[in-house]
């Protein structure tokens, strides 16, 4: 019996299983199909119901349309009948119409000179000597003034100076110069300005214990302005300066 019984059973569920299977693939079948249509009806919802999209804006500036150029102007074209032959090149063309008269050409006449009396010989009018030489005497050329010349600075010799000395110190001798018993003569090279003061002073020759004095004394002494033309001006000249030991020095 419980053999018998065990058997059954396991024939039983031999018996469920493919009706079990088929019923979950009936199950997958009917989802598939489920999701697709659910898709497709997403997808063509949008489409049908145009209205739910969002609406696009297009500004678009159109501005006036460019004007056209304006047109060419017309060209005129005007054609000439020559009335006389004409030469281009080496081709001579005749006249189409002969004219009916001749033009007449009139010379001008040269007008005469300004002043016939008076001409120079090769040119036009009358080339007498006589009335030449009477506007030369009439109006006779006068030769402008030589310029006057301008001197900055003259040479001038110291004997020639020395009459325009007006204020003249005496060089102190040097102590050093006695003691040694030098003497002996100075010459300076100096430039007198306008008004009559000693610029510019320079040794040309001399003791060097003696030079120094003779510039102290020279650099103070006055002249009277040197005049070249009726203007001063700046003399360059030579002043000479003697140092003479007294007797018992």
């Amino acid at each position: 019996m419980g053999r018998n019984g065990h058997d059954m059973f396991e024939q039983s569920l031999l018996q469920s299983a493919p009706a079990h299977r088929g019923r979950r693939g009936m199950a997958t079948a009917v989802s598939f199909l489920l999701e697709c249509t659910l898709i497709g009806l997403l997808v063509l919802l949008p489409l049908i119901y145009t209205e739910a999209l969002p609406a696009l804006h297009y500004a678009i500036d159109l501005g006036p349309p460019p004007s056209a150029p304006p047109p060419p102007p017309p060209v005129q074209v005007t054609t000439t009948t020559p009335s006389t032959s004409e030469v281009i090149g080496e081709t001579v063309i005749a006249p189409i119409r002969i004219p009916t008269q001749v033009a007449r050409v009139v010379e001008q006449v040269a007008p005469p000179p300004l002043n016939p009396g008076v001409s120079v010989p090769g040119g036009i009018g009358n080339d007498s000597h006589s009335a030449i030489v009477s506007v030369l005497s009439e109006h006779p050329y006068t030769p402008p003034p030589p310029p006057i010349p301008t001197v900055s600075r003259a040479p001038v010799s110291g004997g020639v100076m020395a009459g325009y000395l007006i204020s003249q110190v005496q060089p102190v001798y040097p102590p050093l110069a006695q003691r040694v018993h030098v003497q002996g003569t100075v010459v300076l090279s100096a430039v007198i300005s306008r008004d009559g003061r000693i610029e510019n002073l320079r040794v040309l020759s001399g003791h060097p214990l003696l030079a120094p004095a003779a510039i102290e004394a020279v650099r103070q002494w006055r002249y009277r302005p040197y005049l070249l033309t009726g203007q001063p001006v700046e003399v360059e000249t030579q002043v000479t300066v003697n140092f003479v030991l007294s007797p018992g020095s």
